[in-house]
């Protein structure tokens, strides 16, 4: 078939195919001695394939030349392109979360000239039965990506224990490792397997606002917390809590979520 056909087939175009053959990596099949056509077979399109494949996997076009050499095997290149393809996916998951990393801390940005306006209450927090899971978070993006799994695992213990989830709450508390997140449910049943029973106690104090909408836009209520401690002269003193009001399943935005940050005053 002549260059522009095979091209077309093989989806690349006939400048790549003459540069293939100026390196010896794809010889056409035949040349006219007078026009100087190129000429290809169906069979050389498996060859193709593999230049191309070895391209795409970051190849020099010299190592191409060496590894096709070599006679690799379907299953040799098949495995090689997998374990490309992993690495690719890999790199696409954590260019997502850099992305939505720099996205939340725009959104924080343009929310500093709204703290002001938020609305905070003082009051106590009563003790809690909470059925829970937990983890260990180091990095921020690792609380979005975990803390909504575990609330569906334990629900899912919960109902299988015969027990009924009450309101949903997280908590969150700083250590040396990191931040220690936990996420469960008001619960008056018994023990079951794939959840723990907490006792929260009772808080005599806590500065609480009502975030309303996504979770992804959180991050802005939670630093309004700062400049309410520093009016008025206090700090925290004890675990931050997330108590999810409303959450209408398949829409963030209309979730209600109440934040509670127990503090002391300064003496």
């Amino acid at each position: 078939m002549k260059i522009g056909d095979f091209a077309r087939l093989g989806q690349v175009s006939v400048r790549m195919l003459r540069n293939y053959d100026e390196l010896g990596l794809l010889v056409p099949a035949q040349v006219d001695p007078w026009t100087n056509y190129r000429s290809y077979t169906a069979g050389q399109l498996a060859r193709l394939n593999r230049i191309v494949a070895l391209k795409d996997l970051g190849f020099s076009l010299d190592a191409v030349g060496r590894l096709l050499e070599a006679n690799l095997t379907f299953e040799e290149m098949q495995g090689m392109l997998r374990l490309r393809q992993a690495e690719l996916s890999d790199q696409l998951r954590n260019t997502a979360d850099r992305l939505a990393a720099v996205e939340a801390r725009l959104r924080l940005i343009e929310g500093e000239r709204s703290m002001s306006e938020r609305e905070f209450v003082v009051k106590a927090l009563p003790a809690m039965r909470v059925a829970e899971r937990s983890f260990t978070a180091t990095t921020q993006e690792e609380i979005g990506a975990r803390i909504g799994q575990l609330f569906g695992e334990v629900e899912a213990a919960i109902r299988a224990a015969g027990g009924e989830p009450g309101i949903g709450l997280s908590y969150y508390v700083v250590t040396a490792e990191g931040m220690d997140c936990h996420a469960g449910f008001g619960y008056t049943g018994g023990d079951g397997d794939g959840f723990e029973i907490t006792e929260l106690p009772a808080v005599p104090q806590a500065v609480s606002q009502v975030h309303l909408g996504s979770m992804a836009t959180i991050g802005g209520s939670w630093q309004a917390f700062g400049a309410w401690l520093e009016e008025h002269g206090a700090e925290p003193s004890g675990a931050s809590r997330e108590v999810y009001l409303e959450t209408p399943e398949g829409n963030q935005d209309s979730w209600v979520t109440e934040l509670q940050l127990p503090f002391v005053r300064h003496s």
